[in-house]
């Protein structure tokens, strides 16, 4: 039965090279699988978990190779039986979760070896040797070495610092932990753990998917499990929640409209993204009469929008009482989060897309976001910030914080040809052909259609309306005084405030 939060086949199949995460090892090497468990279980980075697959070997570059070399059935009782007793060698004793796998019809054996709870681990430099020696090991890349120096005080300064998303919630109890969100997450990862799921506990489950732990008579679900797999994680986290706030005055105005998102976090993260991209984000087609291409702009591209608050869900203190608030007006879209950056991170470095955390605060999250492909981690959000809002010619984003690193902004400047966020526009495209342009030139107050045509110098009603008046009322640019009698001989058409900031912005003609 497999017992692994993720899919193997998809794993190996996407061609996963060795790293931080991931070892591929073609057979049993007991003194080089104990070392690299042990470094798992340290999580000097605080990435919540490595696998160690036994019976895969890779090629030079660290992605593995198929057909496996797999392992023989005789073998298989055999390790098992001496990483048993190898594993009580770790210091405290440490044991990964054992599951055994078949891929392309050869048998695999997955160790999957969650960050600890007692860290630091030592394990022997060799497992068989008479006369043993111990020493901290932890991941460097896609390799185990041992922890030296400076490195070997800061991993034993971690001793009893089990990250806040990893703890016990000692307020909550397993029945606080929902099976069909856990199953709903299984499924969706494409773990065969989905498969026996119908058949086990809630908390055998939690312990499998290591969202729950503690002793048998007393178990305890973990903050990550509550945050993840409970439909009210607000009651056990207040102020866990994503407000999108709308300014069409601007951040100073008087009014603003106000969306609160919660409930079990990656459910939040993606309601809110898609509250937002159907709400307020434009596309200008902006058509040229010398060239056959358009140019194509998005106020604000949504991969970086979302780039930028998976990364505020994934490094914001879930110990502080404060939301993540999204802070939309005409001119930026601001995504707040507490505290700030490590302050081993520079500002300037944000900037030239140079930040490179050294350690993560939520481990288990970014574990689960991961899983889920909403990040990538590995200080690569920043950078993809950068390129996505440089790919839709927009300006350079800016990231903010204080002295003392108490919170975090991330500014996303609007693109200055774009049609601005209009509030409840739903899904509409702005497209601004030469036909738009000219009726936004020529409209002048309120307006007949036929007063409309003869500014235009234009005779033929059908092609004015096909051309000219439909897709600039589809694009909100201008907008009828009678909405509800749109028939009416009394009907006259006007700019819209979107019309008359995208002129204020194209004041110098048909060119951006």
């Amino acid at each position: 039965m497999s017992k692994l939060p993720i899919n193997l086949n998809d794993l190996l199949r996407q061609r996963t090279v060795e790293g931080e995460r991931i070892e591929y090892k073609a057979g049993w090497n007991p003194d080089a699988i104990i070392r690299t468990v042990c470094a798992f279980a340290n999580d000097f980075e605080n990435l919540g978990s490595g696998y160690v697959v036994i019976g895969q070997d890779c090629d030079a570059n660290g992605q593995p190779v198929f057909p496996p070399v797999g392992l023989a059935d005789s073998q298989l009782d055999k390790i098992q039986q001496e990483l048993l007793a190898a594993c009580q060698l770790i210091q405290p004793p440490y044991f990964p979760v054992l599951s055994i796998e078949e891929v392309e019809g050869r048998k695999l054996i997955v160790l999957w070896a969650p960050g600890g709870q007692n860290r630091p681990y030592k394990a022997p430099e060799a497992v068989t040797a008479n006369k043993k020696t111990w020493r901290y090991y932890i991941r460097r890349y896609s390799s185990t070495v041992e922890a030296k120096g400076e490195t070997e005080q800061e991993l034993l300064s971690l001793a009893a610092k089990v990250p806040f998303d990893d703890r016990y919630n000692q307020s909550a109890r397993m029945n606080d932990l929902s099976k069909p969100l856990m199953q709903a997450f299984l499924q969706e990862v494409g773990s065969t753990l989905a498969d026996d799921a119908p058949g086990m506990s809630v908390e055998a489950l939690a312990r499998q998917m290591n969202v729950a732990g503690g002793t048998t008579e007393s178990p305890w679900p973990k903050n990550v499990g509550l945050l993840f797999f409970n439909e009210t994680s607000e009651r056990f986290f207040p102020s866990v929640q994503i407000d999108v706030v709308w300014f069409p005055e601007g951040a100073g105005g008087d009014r603003f409209e106000e969306k609160i998102f919660n409930g079990p976090l990656a459910r939040m993260t993606r309601e809110a993204l898609s509250y937002i991209q159907r709400n307020y984000l434009r596309e200008t087609i902006i058509k040229h009469p010398d060239r056959a291409e358009a140019t194509r702009v998005w106020n604000f591209p949504y991969a970086a929008i979302e780039e930028a608050l998976v990364n505020a869900v994934y490094h914001r203190s879930y110990e502080e009482r404060e939301p993540i608030e999204v802070r939309i007006s005409n001119e930026e879209l601001a995504i707040l989060s507490f505290p700030g950056p490590d302050r081993s991170i520079r500002l300037e470095d944000f900037q030239a897309g140079r930040a490179v955390s050294r350690r993560y605060r939520n481990r288990r999250i970014g574990e689960f976001l991961k899983e889920l492909q909403m990040t990538e981690g590995r200080s690569t959000g920043i950078p993809k910030i950068l390129k996505e809002m440089a790919a839709n010619g927009s300006p350079a984003p800016l990231f903010e914080t204080d002295d003392d690193r108490l919170s975090f902004v991330i500014r996303l400047p609007r693109h200055p040809l774009s049609l601005a966020p209009t509030v409840g526009g739903g899904e509409v495209t702005g497209e601004v052909t030469g036909e738009v342009e000219r009726l936004l030139r020529s409209v002048d107050g309120e307006m007949s259609r036929q007063q409309i045509q003869a500014a235009l110098g234009l005779k033929g009603e059908e092609h004015f309306r096909t051309a000219y008046l439909k897709p600039a009322l589809v694009a909100k640019v201008i907008e009828m005084t009678l909405p509800d009698a749109p028939r009416s001989s009394k009907q006259r058409y006007r700019l819209t405030a979107l019309g008359q900031r995208w002129l204020d912005t194209h004041s110098g003609g048909n060119e951006p």
